[in-house]
């Protein structure tokens, strides 16, 4: 049985900003001020136990972060995943008009990120294509398929693909297909997958049965499972039988029902991350995990509505 590793994603420790339903919140964004806080989740990640740790060159300055700590601290048994094809270029700018990040799937982008992120080797282990879409051309493009071939081969990584949209299961069923000197490409895969977003199960069970790494991100629907007016009682009751939190009971859900080989965790502070660790503490009944799998919702809906947050 998969004994499903909780790590940790820096998109929410690089950038003052960021894709949430949160309000009210007021704290220091400065650049200094999230240095500091980042390296504190991350040493108290490290001391929870935690040694999976996820970013991108798009979660602002997420990735510098991660290599800075990691040269500070300079622990040997960590895995680290980062991504190439989206840009960060708000800037550190607060109420920022327009997109925070722009995505690029090109050779040239790929090349200009690969530069950068090749300095977390060798704790470098999954390098990962940022959000594939069937328009954003990375499914047929040869070229691109040839290089990160190439670099899976001379620095021993596994290449990787993460997927968003309403189509992740179409994008999943073309890129366990791509094959370069009949070799195939993806090694692991990096889905959202959460207690309203169950679409790619069938498909992540297929590549679980191929032997591929499935990482798990936005398990908390970008804290949507949180305001109760959205959902059901069947959060509530469980929390009382559980004696633990929303957050917890919504990573659970995934650990139960999916297996996944890493689920990542988003938490922004050490209460948070310290709560959401407690998932690991319990088992759901399989009466209470089928209840959490009928909070489904349309994959359509889902993805419409998560378009309609803002960064904040």
């Amino acid at each position: 049985m998969t004994v499903t590793k909780i790590g940790l994603g820096l998109a929410a420790l690089g950038r003052p900003e960021y894709i949430n339903i949160r309000t009210g919140v007021d704290f220091d964004r400065s650049k200094s001020a999230f240095k500091t806080n980042a390296f504190n989740m991350l040493d108290f990640a490290y001391q929870k136990g935690v040694r999976f740790f996820d970013t991108a060159p798009s979660y602002g300055l997420g990735e510098q972060f991660l290599l800075e700590w990691k040269t500070a601290r300079a622990h040997k048994n960590i895995m680290l995943s980062t991504k190439w094809g989206y840009t960060y270029v708000a800037n550190w700018e607060l109420g920022f008009r327009g997109k925070h990040e722009i995505k690029e799937h090109s050779l040239s982008k790929l090349n200009e990120q690969w530069t950068v992120s090749k300095a977390l080797l060798p704790q470098l282990s999954i390098y990962q294509v940022h959000s594939a879409t069937m328009d954003s051309g990375i499914i047929t493009n040869r070229a691109i398929h040839e290089r990160l071939f190439q670099l899976k081969k001379e620095y021993n990584l596994h290449i990787g693909i993460s997927t968003s949209g309403s189509n992740q299961s179409e994008i999943i069923n073309h890129a366990k297909h791509i094959k370069v000197a009949d070799d195939l490409l993806f090694d692991s895969y990096q889905v959202t997958y959460n207690i309203f977003e169950q679409s790619t199960f069938d498909a992540l069970q297929d590549l679980k049965s191929k032997g591929k790494t499935i990482i798990i991100k936005e398990a908390l629907a970008n804290g949507r499972i949180f305001p109760k007016k959205q959902l059901n009682d069947t959060l509530e009751e469980l929390q009382t039988k559980y004696h633990t939190g929303r957050d917890a009971l919504a990573l659970r859900f995934i650990i139960d029902s999916l297996e996944p080989d890493y689920l990542l965790s988003g938490a922004s502070s050490n209460i948070q991350l310290d709560q959401n660790l407690k998932a690991l503490d319990f088992k759901l009944s399989l009466d209470d995990l089928q209840g959490l799998t009928a909070l489904k919702r349309d994959t359509t809906t889902y993805w419409s509505e998560r378009a309609d947050l803002v960064w904040n």
